[in-house]
């Protein structure tokens, strides 16, 4: 459950990762500043909407460990995000050499680790303030 939440983030995001990467490592101009923000947009929405939807489907099945639960579903997307990296870096850099691929893997697992934590902070405030409404409009009686 929990690896499946990152499936729907990397998603939106991934004609953009190929243009980021082929500016970062294939020496290419990048110049859709605009579109980027608008994609970072959208994947701040993608990740909010699916943490709030796994972890209603745990409220209800009245599993109410969702903190880290919300943190990791949707930080998950940065394995994909890394993953994805890998195949970039297999098909289409023709870079050689040990130092290359440190170098290569190094700064991934860096972006890697800031889009985990990007990611995760989405999904968790966005649950936090999801429970907080849901459970503020609870009466008891």
């Amino acid at each position: 459950g929990i690896l499946m939440g990152g499936v729907l983030p990397v998603g939106s995001v991934f004609i953009q990762l190929y243009f980021i990467f082929t500016s970062i490592w294939a020496h290419q101009i990048y110049y859709m500043f605009w579109f980027l923000f608008v994609v970072f947009i959208i994947l701040v929405i993608t990740c909010a909407e699916t943490t709030i939807l796994l972890c209603y489907f745990h409220l209800c099945s009245e599993d109410y460990h969702w903190w880290w639960r919300s943190f990791l579903s949707s930080g998950s997307s940065a394995l994909y995000f890394f993953l994805y990296a890998v195949y970039f870096y297999a098909e289409r850099l023709q870079m050689e050499g040990a130092a290359s691929l440190f170098i290569f893997f190094g700064y991934t697992l860096i972006m890697a680790i800031y889009f985990f934590l990007l990611t995760g902070f989405v999904g968790f405030i966005s649950c936090y303030f999801f429970v907080n409404k849901i459970y503020s409009v609870v009466k008891t009686d």
